[in-house]
């Protein structure tokens, strides 16, 4: 009994040094929407300029994903995320340094390539590494970390940016990534790799219309979302007039709210996760158009961020369950896929949101985002309609 315990209690901890992973993760991607106009201003560049270093970060993640996925497949899991978390810190350590914005693309892009292997293995990882019978629990507890990420990875890395600067929040993310990478030595028993399909899969996938509809929604909705969520800062700051730590307040309230969405999800999603998503990006829609008449005041504001933080939750949890449903037999090949379509979409509303800022006004990345969020929203009904695909159908894979 005793030993039943320990090796749970065991399995526990290093699915939750994944999340822990996951956050770090999730973070240092997002982290740099809190900080635009402190980068913007520290290489004298404008705040849309900067902006575009989401994009590259997004994109280098979205291309690279099912290659380095495919290159990495063989190797033994344990070996390869050390080698991932190597890299990661050392680029950490890289943007800490940056003496001039070329420098600090580069640095984010030695992050991306860690960023795109972890995030194509970490979901199957979870899933072995659980108790038995805990598979979903231990998906959520990955899905709680990136969670956490916008609600206390953001907004804390914006709080050290504004007192220290935004090269402390990149040297932090760092040490903390160090601390993570010591567990994962000692926590982490040998992994060989399995089930992550090959380049064999890729055809196979793209065979299932279901599949391949579920990518292009997550393509559209997550462009809608990212146009107006990666200006929200510079948004808040000078389209609604408030003050930075405003910004810094609504950013945690968005994050806040993808508690309550991650927490409605795991209570409902097994069961009316097609409802959840399609009605989530009809909220969506509502707050991207809502986003400028919502600048009157910071009431409104805030509102209206919680809103949005339970909507893109829950969109984004619904997505990664259908995937996994969908491709039970090459979970890694199929969550790659979705890391980097994901990724694509974060590049595109990022180069939207800043091609509007730059040659339009900021104060249209909100109706601009809804368009694609309405396109997203009639999409999600009519492949529900003819794909009705909710996990426990597959819960036998």
């Amino acid at each position: 009994m005793t030993i039943n315990n320990v090796s749970r209690k065991t399995a526990w901890l290093r699915v939750v040094t994944l999340a822990v992973a996951a956050f770090i993760f999730n973070t240092t991607e997002f982290v740099p929407v809190g900080l635009l106009s402190d980068i913007a201003n520290s290489f004298g560049m404008q705040t849309a300029e900067v902006g575009i270093m989401l994009t590259i970060y997004a994109w280098v993640v979205a291309l690279m994903s099912l290659p380095f996925m495919l290159l990495t497949s063989q190797v033994e899991r344990k070996r390869l995320l050390i080698g991932i978390f190597t890299l990661f810190i050392a680029s950490h350590v890289l943007s800490f340094v940056a003496w001039n914005f070329t420098v600090l693309v580069i640095s984010r892009i030695g992050i991306a390539f860690a960023h795109a292997i972890f995030w194509s293995i970490t979901a199957s990882l979870a899933i072995r590494m659980a108790p038995a019978g805990k598979k979903a629990q231990a998906l959520s507890l990955i899905a709680t970390g990136t969670a956490l990420a916008m609600v206390l990875g953001l907004p804390l890395g914006r709080v050290v940016g504004q007192y220290f600067g935004w090269r402390t929040t990149f040297f932090a993310i760092g040490v903390i990534a160090a601390l993570t990478l010591f567990c994962v030595i000692k926590l982490l028993p040998k992994l060989p790799s399995e089930h992550s399909g090959s380049l064999k899969s890729l055809p196979l996938l793209f065979k299932r219309p279901a599949l391949v509809s579920i990518y292009v929604l997550t393509a559209v909705v997550v462009t809608a979302h990212y146009t107006a969520y990666s200006y929200i800062e510079p948004f808040v700051q000078t389209v609604a007039g408030l003050s930075a730590n405003t910004a810094t307040f609504l950013l945690l309230v968005l994050g806040g709210a993808g508690i309550i969405g991650s927490v409605m999800f795991g209570k409902l999603g097994n069961k009316h996760s097609s409802l959840l998503v399609s009605g989530s990006i009809g909220l969506l829609v509502l707050c991207l158009a809502l986003l400028l008449p919502a600048a009157q005041s910071s009431a409104n504001l805030t509102v209206l961020s919680l809103f949005w933080g339970i909507a893109i939750m829950i969109i984004t949890l619904g997505m990664q369950v259908k995937v996994l449903a969908l491709a039970p037999d090459a979970t890694d090949v199929s969550m790659a896929l979705f890391s980097g379509i994901f990724n694509l979409g974060i590049g595109a509303g990022a180069l939207l949101g800043n091609q509007v800022s730059l040659h339009f006004e900021m104060s249209s990345i909100g109706l601009v985002g809804a368009a694609p969020a309405l396109a997203a929203l009639i999409w999600s009904v009519l492949i529900f309609r003819r794909w009705p695909v909710s996990l426990e159908e597959q819960q036998s894979h």
